[in-house]
């Protein structure tokens, strides 16, 4: 199978715009992020950088990003495996660090899913196939910092 590009297109609108001048600082941060034939997300920058905290931000959206990604992927491998998944719930929590310069970076995101199987499923090897999403997730792939799994395998109850 010969490698394949593909293109991902998104538009941003600042919807925070007024007629008058804000002082610096005071700006409203909020965007909207559209796509062809998909929602509206409503953005902004985090609370802490005086953004809406009622929206999405860029962060909370990288976070996202992986933990759908991993999800995506685990559930794919589970099929092909013939491991069924009853339930997946995933904590996933991203650690970034700021500079005194205001500049930062994520150090880690962390994905804690968990997964309950039906009974008789092969529960080491649903619990394998984490590091093999893990491996094949392009969102993990693509970023400069560690991507950790802590995930948990059950098995349902009759």
């Amino acid at each position: 199978m010969r490698g394949q590009t593909h293109r991902y297109e998104a538009t941003l609108v600042w919807t925070g715009g007024t007629a008058q001048a804000v002082p610096f600082g005071k700006h409203d941060r909020s965007y909207d992020l559209l796509s062809p034939g998909k929602p509206t997300i409503p953005g902004s920058s985090d609370a802490v950088f005086r953004g809406n905290p009622g929206r999405w931000n860029p962060e909370d959206l990288l976070v996202a990003s992986l933990s759908a990604c991993h999800h995506l992927w685990y559930m794919g491998l589970c099929a092909a495996a013939g491991i069924v998944v009853r339930s997946y719930h995933d904590a996933a929590e991203g650690t970034m660090e700021e500079e005194a310069t205001g500049a930062g970076q994520f150090v880690r995101v962390t994905l804690r899913p968990r997964v309950t199987v039906a009974p008789g499923s092969d529960t080491e090897k649903a619990l394998a196939l984490h590091h093999a999403a893990h491996e094949k997730c392009f969102i993990a792939r693509s970023v400069n910092f560690p991507v950790e799994h802590v995930p948990v395998v059950e098995v349902a109850t009759a």
